[in-house]
C-alpha cells in the first residue's frame, strides 16, 4: 500500500512539473488592452499615434466601395472584409487561429500593436513591461535595427497590394514611429 501511495505521489509530481513548466501560449489581446498603458505622456502617447495613423482604420478600408470594386476586379467572390487575402494586411491577426484571440480582441481595430510587437498576453502586465528583457522573453518582438522594421512593414506595403504606388520607409516611419520618451 505504501508503494502505491509513493508511486502516485511521484506520478503526480512529474505530471505537475510537466503541466506547470509549459509556457502559456501567447494570445492576441488587442489594441484596447495595449492602450490602457500606452496612451500616457510618460509612454509617449503611443496609442494616439496609432489611432491617428491609417493602420487604425485599415479594416474599415475594406468596407469601402473602392475595396469592393478592387475585390471584384481580382475575381474575389466574398467581401474584402471577409477575404483572407485582404485581411492578411488590413487586419492581420484576424486570420489567426481563433483560440489565439482573447475575447476583447476586435478585428475592426485593423492593424494593431501586436502585428509588429507580437501577441501580448504573456507580456502585458506592468511588472513584465517595465523590464525589457522580461518583455522580450515573454514574447515582445524586438527589432535589431531599422532594416528589420522596414522588412516587417514590407510584408504588406509591397507590390502584391492592388493599390501599391511606392513605399518610402523613412517617410512613412516618421509618421508612425512611437518611441517611449
Amino acid at each position: 500500500m505504501n508503494n502505491k501511495i509513493f508511486y502516485l505521489i511521484i506520478i503526480f509530481f512529474f505530471f505537475s512539473v510537466v503541466v506547470f513548466s509549459q509556457k502559456k501560449e501567447n494570445k492576441f489581446i488587442g489594441v484596447k488592452a495595449c492602450s490602457m498603458c500606452h496612451k500616457t505622456e510618460k509612454q509617449g502617447k503611443q496609442f494616439d499615434i496609432w489611432k491617428q495613423a491609417k493602420h487604425a482604420s485599415a479594416f474599415n478600408t475594406l468596407l469601402s466601395d473602392k475595396a469592393i470594386e478592387i475585390a471584384k476586379e481580382k475575381g474575389l467572390t466574398s467581401a474584402p472584409s471577409e477575404t483572407a487575402e485582404c485581411l492578411s494586411c488590413h487586419a492581420p491577426v484576424s486570420i489567426a487561429d481563433a483560440n489565439l484571440l482573447e475575447k476583447n480582441f476586435d478585428i475592426k481595430d485593423g492593424v494593431q500593436c501586436e502585428i509588429c510587437h507580437g501577441a501580448g498576453s504573456n507580456y502585458k502586465s506592468p511588472a513584465i513591461m517595465k523590464d525589457k528583457a522580461k518583455s522580450i522573453a515573454a514574447g515582445l518582438t524586438e527589432y535589431a535595427d531599422s532594416v528589420a522594421v522596414e522588412t516587417q512593414c514590407k510584408k504588406c506595403h509591397n507590390e502584391k497590394s492592388p493599390t501599391f504606388k511606392s513605399f518610402v520607409f523613412a517617410e512613412y516611419w516618421e509618421k508612425i514611429k512611437h518611441p517611449k520618451p
